[in-house]
Formats: C-alpha cells, sequence, structure tokens
C-alpha cells in the first residue's frame, strides 16, 4: 500500500508544484507592473521598459562593484599564482605572498583604519602565544574577542581623534568599506586560529582510521574534514601565516569561513580535488545564476515592496508572496555572493565549503536548513561551540547560546535577537513532531505511511516557523509580529494561513520524493 500509493501522489504532488508557481510568478509580475511607481530603490534597468530592484543595500554595493572586484581579485591570483609556479612557493612563501597583496587590498577597503584591525590582531595573535596552552585560555579568547565585536559596534570602528587632535587628520582616510563590518568575519577567524592552537598538540583526530573510511581520501584526494582535523606543525602557527590567514584576499570581505588548519594545509599544498574544467564550470554556473537574479529584480520588485512597507495594504496573499519572494531574494543574493568569493579561493587553490549546497526550497526542517544556509558558518559554530559546550547531550540549552551569538555577530539590533530566540522557539515543536515520527516509524505499512505524513506535517510547521522567524529577523522586526498576526488571524487571513499550511506540506513531500530518489540512486 504504501510503495503504491507514494508512487501514485507523485503527480499530483508536481501538478500542485507546477500550480502554485505559475500562480505565484504571474501574480508577482502583476504586482511589480501595478504598484512599482509606489516602490522606493527602483533604477531603470538594463532591460528595456524595466526598473531594476537595487533597494538591498548589500547586494547594490557587490552588483556595483562587481567589475573593479573581478578586476583586482584576477590580478591578485594571477600575480600569486604565477610567484607560487616560478619559485615553487610553499607556506612559509606564499603567506608572505598573499600578506603583502591582501594588506595592499586592506589598505583600499580601509585606508588608515587597518592600523585598528593590527593592533587588535597583533593583541589576539600574543594572548593566544601566551596563555595557548592554558587551561583557561578559551575562556579568556572568547572574552577578549567577544569584547571587541561588541565594541566595534557600539563605537562605529573608533575614531583617531581621541588619542588627541594631531591624530584627527587619519579620519579622513577611511576607505571604501568601513572596517568594523569585516571584521565580524576577522573576529571568527582568529578565534579559529587560537582553538586550532589550543588543540594542535592534543591527538583528538585519527588520521589513519578517517582516510580508511572516507572515500575521498581513500581514493588520493583530500576531505574538508581531514584538512581541518589533522595537526599541522607548529611553524605554521608564526605570525605572518597567521596575518595571511585573517586578511587573505578572495575571503576576506565575505566568507566563506574556514578554519586556520585547512587554510595553512592548503599553502603549502593546494587543492587537487577541483580541476581547472571543474571550477571554470563552476564559474559558469554562477555566470547564469546572476543572470536569474538580475531577471528576477527586472521583473519582481519583492525586496523594495517589503522595504517600502508596501505589502501592509496589500491583501494576505499577496502579502505572502511579497514575503516568500523576499525570502528566494535572499537566497540567491548570499548564493551569489558567497559562491563568486569561494571562486576566487578555489582558482589560487585554497578549497572552502559550499556556503549554500541546497536551495532553500528543499530544506524542510530547522537542522537541514542551517547546515545548508551559510554551512561554512554553521561547520564553525559545530566545531567551536556546539561540541566544546556539550553537542546533543545538551541541545536545547546550546541552540540558545549559539543562535543569541549569531544574532549578535550580525549586529546589535533587537530584531535580530527576536530572530534567533523565535528560531530557538520554534525548535521545539519540530523535536516533539520528529519525536512522535520516529517512535511511529514501523516496518508496517500503515506505519511507514503515517511515519511520511507525520513528516509532511514537521515539515509545513517548521517552514511556517522559519518564514516568520526570517521575516521579523531582517525584513519587519519584532514590531511587525502584531500586524503579521492582524493579517492572517481574520477572516479573509484564515483561508490564506491554511492553503500556505497546505503548500507547504505538498512541498515537504516532494522533497521528501527527491531525497528518496537521490539515496536509491547512490
Amino acid at each position: 500500500m504504501s510503495i503504491w500509493w507514494r508512487k501514485s501522489e507523485l503527480p499530483l504532488l508536481v501538478l500542485y508544484a507546477v500550480v502554485f508557481y505559475v500562480y505565484v510568478i504571474r501574480r508577482s509580475l502583476n504586482l511589480s507592473h501595478d504598484y512599482f511607481h509606489q516602490a522606493r530603490g527602483l533604477v531603470p534597468g538594463w532591460i528595456p521598459n524595466q526598473f531594476n530592484d537595487v533597494s538591498d543595500a548589500q547586494w547594490r554595493n557587490f552588483r556595483g562593484n562587481l567589475p573593479i572586484l573581478t578586476f583586482v581579485l584576477g590580478i591578485f591570483t594571477m600575480v600569486a599564482n604565477m610567484l607560487r609556479a616560478h619559485y615553487n612557493l610553499k607556506a612559509k612563501g606564499m603567506s608572505i605572498v598573499w600578506l603583502v597583496i591582501s594588506w595592499i587590498y586592506l589598505a583600499y577597503l580601509h585606508g588608515a583604519f587597518i592600523i585598528f584591525i593590527l593592533s587588535i590582531v597583533s593583541a589576539n595573535y600574543l594572548l593566544v602565544k601566551i596563555f595557548g596552552r592554558r587551561k583557561y585560555f578559551l575562556f579568556v579568547l572568547w572574552l577578549f574577542n567577544l569584547t571587541f565585536l561588541l565594541s566595534n559596534r557600539i563605537y562605529t570602528g573608533y575614531s583617531f581623534s581621541v588619542f588627541g587632535k594631531q591624530w584627527a587628520y587619519l579620519d579622513k582616510f577611511r576607505g571604501a568599506f568601513r572596517w568594523y563590518i569585516c571584521f565580524n568575519f576577522v573576529v571568527l577567524r582568529m578565534l579559529s586560529f587560537g582553538y586550532d592552537y589550543h588543540w594542535a598538540n592534543c591527538n583528538r583526530f585519527d588520521q589513519k582510521k578517517h582516510i580508511q573510511r572516507c572515500d575521498q581520501c581513500s581514493s588520493g584526494k583530500t576531505c574538508y574534514l581531514l584538512l581541518q582535523e589533522r595537526s599541522i606543525p607548529d611553524d605554521r602557527f608564526s605570525f605572518n601565516i597567521y596575518l595571511c590567514y585573517l586578511a587573505y584576499a578572495p575571503l576576506y570581505i565575505a566568507g566563506p569561513i574556514i578554519s586556520f588548519n585547512a587554510f595553512a594545509s592548503q599553502l603549502d599544498t593546494p587543492q587537487k580535488n577541483f580541476s581547472l574544467q571543474k571550477v571554470a564550470w563552476y564559474g559558469f554556473r554562477w555566470v547564469m545564476s546572476l543572470f536569474l537574479m538580475e531577471l528576477m529584480t527586472h521583473f519582481c520588485y519583492y525586496n523594495a515592496f517589503a522595504l517600502s512597507g508596501l505589502w501592509k495594504n496589500l491583501s494576505p496573499v499577496d502579502v505572502f508572496i511579497i514575503g516568500y519572494g523576499v525570502l528566494n531574494f535572499m537566497w540567491l543574493k548570499f548564493f551569489l555572493i558567497w559562491r563568486y568569493f569561494r571562486f576566487w579561493a578555489l582558482v589560487s587553490g585554497i578549497e572552502t565549503l559550499e556556503n549554500m549546497p541546497k536551495c532553500i526550497n528543499n530544506c524542510y526542517n530547522l537542522e537541514s536548513f542551517w547546515k545548508n544556509w551559510h554551512a561554512s558558518f554553521n561547520k564553525w559554530l559545530v566545531r567551536y561551540m556546539y561540541i566544546p559546550l556539550g553537542g546533543s547531550q545538551r541541545k536545547l540549552v546550546n541552540v540558545w547560546v549559539i543562535f543569541t551569538f549569531v544574532a549578535i555577530w550580525h549586529d546589535l539590533e533587537w530584531k535580530l535577537l527576536s530572530w534567533a530566540w523565535l528560531t530557538c522557539i520554534f525548535f521545539i515543536p519540530e523535536m516533539i513532531v520528529k519525536s512522535a515520527a520516529n517512535t511511529l516509524k514501523v516496518e508496517s505499512m500503515f506505519g511507514v505511511v503515517i511515519w511520511h505524513e507525520l513528516q509532511a506535517v514537521s515539515g509545513a510547521i517548521t517552514i511556517t516557523c522559519l518564514m516568520v522567524a526570517n521575516l521579523i529577523g531582517f525584513v519587519i522586526g519584532p514590531s511587525g509580529i502584531n500586524w503579521l498576526s492582524s493579517v492572517f488571524f481574520k477572516r479573509e487571513g484564515l483561508p490564506v494561513l491554511g492553503g500556505l499550511f497546505l503548500t507547504f506540506y505538498v512541498g515537504t513531500k516532494l522533497m521528501i520524493h527527491i531525497s528518496d530518489a537521490k539515496q536509491k540512486r547512490f
């Protein structure tokens, strides 16, 4: 019964999904056509008779600076690769090459304010070297880095004038980008360096056993886990390699995040998992994704509508469509930014984790979502926070600590803390439903059917919760909770809420079918 029913329901699920997306795209086009004159952040686009939505500051800056970024990173990567090949440079030599290149890059980005960066990172290096082998070191490391993470934001990067009038003229040389924004990533790297130095001689990882069990490593290649966990020589923890790691140009602005061990290992031996052909194909796929983003921002003005507050005057159905569109826009924006910088790292011989390995529309539980949204940050949090805090044995407590840190790391805003705490609350129903589903997962056909249905219900609940948390955290803020409730918990909104839940239920069942098909293939 189970197999027959699952095969029979698949065409119906696909049909529902096609009808849903046709309706959403058509309604989005109509909304953009009817209300574009009320939206903020639209500029004439390169497509005739169409405006372009550049209301998101992060996307606008990235898109506007793409030509100069590509030129600069292309020159930097070519010079570094030529010097490596000509002089057969290893870790020490390559660290000096990238150190010079990267700090020239930082001088352009931040001007005279690189003095603050150098001062803080040098103090962190001394702290690691002096206290790195002590039992209480991790407490000191976190205290130091959290202090500067918060104070950088509170004082918006400091000012030279506080040191005296004779230094005030340096405040004019701010560069092209605010240094304390990029410094959030530097904090993660400083913590990684400290942890990896602290763990350097602990023998925490059985390399031989891993190579035997790992398909990639046993085939002669090197997986990222091995790069990250294996011990590296003490001379790799030198000041110049440390500075090179913190300021490495292809990953400096936005990541993806890479651990110190993995970075230092590849300075010596460049990555071999991606051939030139694979890297070129990776770049071509990125260009196609950029074209998709251009089509979206030229024809569907989701973000402009959200920032303009226009959706507050629309029907519940239109509110859902714009909210859903905003989340897809956010996913594609970060997908493009992170893959762009990962591409340049691969070209220069450094492999990092893929930050968006799975589409936002193919995640139906919180764990899966966070493993596939900013995946390198997730791995960083697991390695340096989740496991040291006790791992799965203290999961419910750990998620509160970790998500609070993630919110503060992004920025000091109440809406981000609201997003973090809502996400933690939403973990609870998922765990309850998942526990019930696992309890009923029996070998009988009826039990299997019930188990799949509970999975789908759990997925629908999770996706709804994720939408609410992300919209509150990144779009409407905590004050928007009452407004969102007033839209959907009334006579006109309740049918839409029911349809929304049904749609996510169908979407989850489709994702389960896709997941099962992949497992059978491999």
